[in-house]
């Protein structure tokens, strides 16, 4: 019993009570025009559903009344942008203005029908309800009092529920309309990818950085070598702090644009990271980086830095080999060091030579990672245009 009257505990049981008496306005102020003529508001609903921005308003009023806490409600709230659009609005207003009139009549009838039941059990006919014209007053009548009212409970929570399905179907997004959130959707995730490569790449390069030069200088016992590699240390995290200020203002939609983001113009400072984190860096880069477009000068950029530290993370500080060249309308990246066991606490490979190869391939080239004579390698070839 408890679980039957729940939904007269919800809010949205009277919000879609309303959202069914609404339409009744219109024909209720036209009944003091000229109550003869009851079904002329009606002539306006095809007309009306024709209009670009009605489907508009009846999805917003549908989201608000008839599903006020869901958050994917389901009704599309843009204009109608093709005519099986405003056909659908068209037999939408028709609908609800049918369940409008139903509604209404049960919902002023059934509460004023128990109302005479209870006058008949007390001896007194009531007049202007059909069904009571001609009942003998008796007591027994006293019983039936709780029938209307729960007709009217059936009425409420069925209409409404009737009302939301109904608008579900004619209200809903159209094909094109799915296929765009879709595509909006796929971007989102797209960008939260990217801001996770980002994050990995660049605050894993500064803690990789840190943890190698801080044993480094501990192993050492050299007050020069510590200064410098404090000091690496500290250009190394306010490089990442920079990156991570930057990957937390696309999250507040308030960063700065895409082109802040370092590039291949800016690999001197993985290099001399590198470098002082203990390993011997032997850079050769050829051609102009300079004329090398941003997207594929940002992406190389990552690349390197995934590269290095790696080859930092899992090598130690061994020699790395880097040549960077750009000829023949494509940009080449190369990086290779010597096979070693995993340093201690190194991790994985996976996530990092994953993103690579997603960088290479979202810009239409191509990376090759893994063992070559006695030596781990990264390559990536990424067109220019």
């Amino acid at each position: 019993m408890i679980r039957m009257l729940r939904p007269l505990r919800r809010g949205k049981t009277y919000t879609r009570l309303l959202h069914l008496w609404i339409p009744g306005l219109p024909f209720s102020v036209w009944m003091f025009i000229d109550p003869s003529k009851p079904w002329v508001p009606a002539l306006v609903l095809v007309p009306l559903g024709l209009v670009s921005s009605v489907r508009r308003g009846e999805g917003v009023q549908a989201a608000l009344l008839l599903t006020p806490d869901e958050r994917e409600p389901g009704f599309s709230q843009e204009p109608s942008a093709t005519w099986r659009d405003r056909r659908r609005t068209a037999w939408w207003l028709a609908v609800r203005v049918a369940l409008a009139v139903v509604a209404v009549c049960l919902t002023v009838w059934l509460p004023l029908l128990s109302y005479s039941l209870v006058e008949v059990a007390a001896g007194t006919v009531p007049g202007g309800v059909p069904v009571l014209e001609d009942a003998t007053p008796h007591w027994a009548y006293a019983l039936l009092v709780p029938l209307p009212l729960a007709v009217l409970y059936a009425v409420v929570v069925g209409l409404g529920e009737l009302v939301t399905v109904t608008a579900r179907r004619l209200l809903g997004p159209s094909p094109a309309e799915r296929l765009a959130v879709m595509e909006a959707r796929t971007e989102q995730l797209l960008e939260r990818t990217r801001i996770a490569r980002e994050l990995h790449d660049s605050i894993g390069h500064a803690l990789t950085v840190a943890v190698v030069q801080a044993g480094a200088a501990r192993a050492a016992g050299d007050p020069a070598f510590t200064d410098r590699a404090l000091h690496a240390i500290e250009e190394t995290g306010r490089a990442a702090l920079e990156d991570l200020e930057r990957v937390l203002g696309v999250l507040r939609e308030t960063g700065g644009p895409a082109g802040s983001r370092p590039g291949l113009v800016d690999a001197d400072r993985l290099l001399e990271s590198a470098r002082a984190s203990g390993a011997e860096v032997d850079a050769e880069v050829t051609g102009p980086l300079e004329t090398v477009p941003r997207p594929v000068s940002r992406e190389g950029y990552r690349i390197l830095q995934e590269s290095l530290t790696n080859a930092l993370r899992h090598a130690g500080t061994v020699p790395v080999r880097v040549r960077i060249d750009v000829a023949d309308g494509a940009l080449l990246l190369d990086v290779r060091n010597p096979l070693t066991e995993d340093v201690p606490g190194g991790g994985g490979r996976g996530s990092g030579l994953r993103g690579i190869r997603e960088r290479a391939a979202l810009l239409g080239g191509r990376a090759w990672t893994g063992p070559d004579e006695g030596h781990w390698r990264v390559r990536a070839e990424l067109p220019l245009g």
